[in-house]
């Protein structure tokens, strides 16, 4: 009598064999019944939702204060202030590093990279260029931006939203999916983007049509989670349902907050007489209320006060718990998320602040590798091709060697961490380069520093404690050699 029972919930009763599935998460029955789940392309996935979730995600961004945070953190975590500065590091045939051409090549591209050169808008710095280009993707998913050759300016760069590239534009028999034209190996050869933004008046006034651009024309960023994956999708993607709840929550508790700070209630009358307020609202007499304000009633009147209990004593904790939830998918700690550094302590921060940096390093190792070398070897190419970089061309493979030098961060705490650098150093497990690099600094440019700091010191008469200490190590030193 049990058999339906059993077979309902998914089990078999005792002395039954059934075939057991290989993994549990593919069980089937009542219990899994409303985990429906199809394996399709991943542009198939993409394609009807990537529009709803952009506009979702720019809505979150104009009006979510953690959304709000999150991108200001992606783009000062992986810019920075100075942004990712270019270093080049072309060798002479003997190895030595070519010191001059170095200078020279670095120098001009911080001259096109300021604001009113690099841009075709004029709008923009190479800076300003990368903290777009990376608040976008995490907003929109993805961003493309067009290289433009000008005969007088050399590479001049077009940012264009993800908008622009026609996600409704499909055609098998083309290969063109979203907007993107592919060959037979599912390379892009050609992106079809509107000439206006298709929800602009001047799209709507007249009319839009596309522009195909060659590919070799167009980086596409955005971060891939399927090899087949051809648009990207808005990096809040996993988290926009908590973050849209959470802030209807909020809102709703604070709402009742102050309905309840002001302790208002309703009168009512034991022999039903008709209740006249301050005035009426659709039809329904209304009585004003204002904190610390007591009126008389009239006789036979009662008052049953409405003193709501808000916020409730959960509300920290469960704003906690699903900010928690929302931090991990977006990738960030909780802590600085949510700006809350209560009971944490040296231990705890460190390890939350060192995986997340480890996050930051693997983003801005994607922007160098997708972004700053192709522009760079674009750039390169235009100034020697234009003279605006008086080198021979010939040498372009040489100059061609770019190393960027990304934003790092000061330790936790700087004693131990610095007490540590040194140890490691010491026993070669770390070089003197790689701690520079970790703080953002490059250990050519403190070295040469350095060695221009202790000139200038010698010149002027400065001693430093170091001087000081060693003066005093060489005079025992000598005390020494004389006794002996």
């Amino acid at each position: 009598m049990f058999e339906g029972l059993f077979a309902r919930f998914g089990y078999t009763p005792m002395g039954q064999k059934t075939a057991k599935r290989n993994y549990s998460g593919a069980n089937v029955g009542r219990l899994f019944s409303s985990w429906q789940a199809f394996s399709q392309p991943a542009d198939a996935e993409i394609r009807a939702s990537i529009a709803t979730l952009r506009a979702r995600a720019r809505e979150l961004a104009r009006n979510n204060d953690y959304v709000k945070k999150y991108i200001e953190m992606v783009h000062k975590n992986v810019v920075g202030a100075n942004g990712i500065t270019l270093q080049v590091r072309s060798k002479d045939p003997k190895g030595t590093l070519d010191t001059r051409a170095n200078t020279q090549i670095e120098d001009n591209f911080a001259k096109w990279g300021k604001k009113g050169n690099c841009d075709v808008t004029g709008r923009f710095s190479w800076r300003d260029v990368q903290n777009v280009v990376i608040m976008s993707v995490a907003q929109d998913g993805e961003v493309l931006v067009r290289l433009i050759f000008d005969k007088k300016k050399g590479l001049q760069l077009q940012i264009i939203e993800a908008d622009m590239l026609d996600e409704t534009y499909n055609n098998l028999s083309a290969n063109i999916s979203m907007g993107i034209e592919y060959d037979n190996y599912g390379r892009p050869q050609f992106y079809h983007v509107f000439k206006y933004h298709p929800a602009s008046l001047t799209a709507t006034t007249l009319g839009n049509k596309r522009e195909r651009i060659p590919a070799d024309e167009i980086i596409h960023l955005y971060r891939s989670d399927r090899a087949s994956q051809g648009r990207g999708v808005t990096w809040l993607r996993t988290a926009m349902t908590r973050l849209k709840m959470l802030e209807g929550y909020e809102e709703a508790e604070l709402t009742a907050a102050r309905v309840g700070a002001a302790k208002m209630g309703f009168y009512t009358s034991p022999v039903g007489e008709d209740y006249v307020g301050d005035g009426e609202e659709n039809g329904s007499p209304i009585m004003d209320a204002e904190p610390g304000v007591f009126e008389v009633l009239p006789e036979g009147w009662d008052f049953k006060p409405f003193d709501p209990q808000h916020p409730t004593s959960a509300f920290s904790d469960f704003i906690k718990s699903t900010l928690r939830g929302i931090a991990s998918g977006l990738g960030v700690s909780y802590n600085y998320l949510s700006g809350d550094l209560e009971g944490v302590s040296y231990s705890s921060i460190r390890a939350g602040v060192l995986d997340e940096r480890d996050s930051w390093r693997d983003i801005q190792a994607w922007m160098i590798e997708t972004l700053c070398d192709k522009i760079y070897e674009r750039w390169l190419e235009y100034a020697l091709l234009t003279k605006n970089l008086p080198l021979p061309i010939e040498k372009y493979d040489k100059f061609n060697a770019a190393t960027w030098q990304a934003r790092g961060w000061a330790w936790v705490d700087p004693l131990k961490d610095m007490q540590a650098s040194i140890l490691a150093i010491n026993a070669g497990l770390k070089t003197a380069a790689s701690v520079a690099a970790e703080q953002g600094g490059d250990i050519e440019d403190i070295y040469l520093q350095l060695s221009q700091e202790a000139a200038m010191r010698e010149k002027l008469g400065i001693k430093t404690d170091f001087n000081l200490k060693q003066e005093a190590i060489d005079a025992q030193n000598q005390n020494n050699n004389a006794t002996d």
